[in-house]
């Protein structure tokens, strides 16, 4: 259910997307409590010198960002349950990632059940669907 993208400075790297996405699955389950078993990571690759804050790059910042957004089921997590993930993502970049500016962000996505599916069903018809089992 969860569709995470995460945007990382820097070179193309597999394996490093490949631990990654194994990190954001894990924190998304376990601060979100999301199914690993439907939740997709795609992983994507800026270089350095085309991404800006402010206007420099971050070839001039000397440093590291990234952008991670999630896209979850509308009103299926409080706020401090988002504003956790929100840190628990930083501090795991972080610590991956070294040297990171401050303006690097995670966006979660609130979608409304009926508007967002899978498997060719919404959220809303598998909820409803699975309260009557």
């Amino acid at each position: 259910m969860p569709v995470i993208n995460l945007k990382l400075s820097g070179e193309q790297n597999s394996a490093l997307a490949k631990e990654l996405a194994l990190t954001i699955s894990t924190l998304t389950k376990e601060v979100l409590n999301k199914k690993p078993e439907v939740t997709v990571v795609t992983v994507s690759f800026v270089p350095k010198d085309l991404w800006f804050i402010n206007s420099e790059s971050l070839t001039e910042l000397e440093t590291n960002s990234f952008h991670l957004t999630v896209k979850i089921s509308d009103s299926t997590n409080l706020k401090n349950d988002k504003a956790k993930y929100i840190e628990a993502v930083h501090q795991a970049l972080l610590s991956r990632l070294g040297k990171m500016h401050p303006v690097s962000y995670t966006a979660i996505e609130e979608m409304k059940a009926d508007a967002y599916g899978y498997d060719g069903l919404t959220i809303e018809y598998k909820w409803i669907n699975n309260r009557k089992k």
